[in-house]
């Protein structure tokens, strides 16, 4: 419960030191802080997270190869390994010059269609930046600043199309890769709770209209910056075959157009290229690293700060906790969690627009993303970059650029006197 007289301090509840439940690292910090196993797995599942962490990190390489195991990288890619674009399971940032390849961070693109969106015919739904021997990259990206009150605005330039040139009226749409802690326990909130959350038109009156998104399959949406994805399964697949070119049993095809021969031509890793023990093992290991411990939740500080947080409206979006229910692994049911989430899609208003409609999500609504783990990005990955691509270099930028819905709680926030934004932010680096 929060306090009521004047700023003041919000309650400790004691819960909160432990975000992720009884799975919460609470024994390395730093930067592995986001390395270690889900604290309650069994013996079982803990030797499969491991295992799955070696295929996690390692490369994979162009077929044939004397590796077989981890071979039929591409024949277009971003990354070679998972762990290029997370690394030590954390977030990835811009690249510092600009120009490709871009690793960690990569570009949706697709073409108007009759009602919604659909791939390039050429290009595809995915520009992949790197190529294998005797496969030309698809095309070179870049990516300039301009500094605008303050704010970062990027632009991105697609040049030497390998193909042929870019549609017109193709969209892009930048994407950062998010770092790892807590998917599983994401995975494991219930249904009824989201649509519990979800308020599609605005009925209470309050600005906020989260809305659920939906796959291709009917099934709710969680995971990736659109919730395009519903399962950690899902969004595995889509990284093993956009990022790095890999075939699996959720998506068992190579995501070359009939307009690149080259790729086509070349010679496949098998069939799936990313065996189903190798892919289970990855799925279990992504579900399954840990949310670290909080650092200060009881200092004076931080519980300001989380009054701040709640009296300017930052929890209508990033809802505090939630209860798990039935998970794909039986350690993440019935935890009481800390992600500072909804899960669902909100109005982040024009200066955020990609412009690019996902799903049910338009072009200016993003997933509220998870903000456990975000004050150690610093420790983890060397940057403070936030947003969907990256473009604050604060946690103060990121709220800056908070519009349409989130419009009201950006003001609130530049009304207030220095000390009490320092505690809001404060509080924020400590989930």
């Amino acid at each position: 419960m929060l306090v009521a007289c004047g700023r003041g301090q919000a309650d400790l509840d004691p819960y909160e030191w432990l975000p992720g439940g009884d799975t919460t690292n609470t024994v390395l910090l730093g930067p592995n802080a986001f390395l270690r196993p889900a604290a309650n797995l069994t013996d079982e599942h803990e030797q499969d997270f491991y295992s799955g962490n070696s295929f996690f990190n390692q490369a994979w390489v162009e077929a044939p190869a004397s590796t077989d195991a981890r071979d039929g990288l591409g024949p277009l890619f971003n990354a070679r390994s998972c762990s290029g674009c997370h690394f030590r399971d954390g977030r990835a940032s811009p690249p510092e010059d600009g120009q490709a390849p871009f690793i960690g961070l990569l570009l949706r693109i697709s073409v108007p269609g009759a009602d919604r969106p659909v791939p390039d015919p050429v290009y595809g739904e995915q520009l992949q930046d790197i190529g294998v021997e005797g496969v030309p990259p698809e095309a070179s990206p870049s990516v300039q600043w301009e500094e605008v009150d303050g704010l970062l605005h990027p632009t991105y330039t697609l040049a030497e199309p390998a193909w042929g040139p870019l549609s017109e009226d193709l969209m892009v749409s930048p994407r950062v890769a998010p770092h790892m802690v807590g998917l599983g326990l994401l995975e494991a909130v219930p249904e009824e709770r989201l649509y519990e959350l979800a308020d599609p038109d605005d009925s209470d009156g309050d600005g906020i209209s989260g809305r659920i998104q939906m796959d291709e399959e009917g099934r709710i949406g969680r995971f990736g910056w659109k919730a395009e994805a519903a399962t950690i399964e899902a969004q595995a697949a889509g990284a093993f075959s956009g990022d790095m070119g890999l075939t699996s049993r959720v998506i068992p095809t190579d995501d070359c157009t009939i307009e690149q021969p080259e790729c086509l031509e070349q010679t496949t890793g098998g069939e799936p290229e990313v065996t189903d023990d190798i892919f289970d093992l990855v799925v279990l290991y992504s579900r399954a690293v840990a949310v670290p411990v909080r650092r200060q939740a009881d200092d004076g500080e931080v519980l300001r700060g989380k009054q701040v947080f709640h009296d300017i409206g930052c929890a209508s979006c990033h809802t505090p906790s939630h209860t798990t229910g039935a998970a794909a692994l039986p350690e993440f049911e019935d935890q009481l969690i800390w992600p500072y989430t909804d899960l669902l899609l909100h109005d982040m208003g024009p200066g955020l627009a990609d412009e690019r409609p996902v799903g049910e999500a338009s072009g200016q609504e993003w997933r509220t993303p998870p903000l456990w783990g975000v004050g150690l990005f610093d420790e983890v990955n060397g940057h403070t970059r936030y947003l969907h691509d990256g473009r604050a270099r604060s946690i103060e930028e990121a709220i800056l650029w908070h519009d349409g819905e989130a419009g009201d709680s950006r003001e609130a926030y530049q009304a207030l006197e220095v000390d009490d934004q320092q505690s809001l932010i404060t509080f924020v680096e400590d989930l």
